[in-house]
């Protein structure tokens, strides 16, 4: 029987490395993380290397979960926990003290209602000074930050009308109503951005 090819995101390879370069700032000091949206595990697999203090715990729909486990058997690390199933449309926050949640390219996915599900999700879960930090991109005074981000925005929308780039006021105002307290926002590598919250 023939084994399928590990699922690949290039996009993690891509932005893997200045992810990390926010996370050594921002993560010294935090001990469990919770990744929302996981996809193939790229990232966690390269983060949880990097960051041997950290224990980082995969979660995502179960029909990913193939995926990610062909990657962990292939790349084992000692401080990496899951995939636990997580979707928004049907499941409760994963148990566990988590003092971080992290999301990648996950807010333009999924509608808008479900993005403000995971907010209430994050901000019940996270104790006081617990970090959420958001990768992906945002337009800015309700416009695009570059072509290519239009361009994006377009496919999002041809392949479902309810996704697309989320403004980041909004964003911002949804999550300070929660008591989640913007810390940083930081500029990443092609038109994407790094937010970083803060529980208060």
């Amino acid at each position: 029987m023939m084994i399928p090819e590990k699922a690949y995101a290039i996009s993690c390879d891509r932005n893997s490395e200045p992810i990390l370069e926010v996370f050594k700032k921002k993560l010294q000091g935090r001990k469990a993380l919770l990744e929302i949206g996981s996809g193939t595990g790229q990232h966690a697999i390269f983060m949880a290397a990097a960051l041997s203090h950290l224990t980082w715990t995969l979660t995502d729909r179960e029909e990913n979960h193939e995926a990610i486990k062909q990657w962990l058997f292939d790349y084992p690390r000692v401080n990496l926990r899951g995939p636990l199933e997580y979707d928004l449309e049907k499941n409760d926050f994963p148990s566990g003290d988590f003092d971080t949640v992290f999301t990648s390219n996950t807010l333009h996915i999924v509608k808008w209602e479900l993005v403000l599900k995971m907010f209430d999700h994050v901000s019940q879960a996270l104790p006081q000074d617990g970090m959420f930090l958001i990768y992906g991109a945002f337009n800015y005074n309700g416009k695009f930050t570059s072509e290519s981000n239009e361009r994006f925005e377009k496919w999002l929308k041809d392949r479902d009308p309810l996704s697309g780039i989320r403004d980041f006021e909004k964003v911002n105002e949804e999550l300070s109503q929660r008591g989640l307290d913007l810390q940083e926002d930081v500029e990443m590598p092609a038109n994407n951005r790094m937010l970083v919250f803060v529980k208060k």
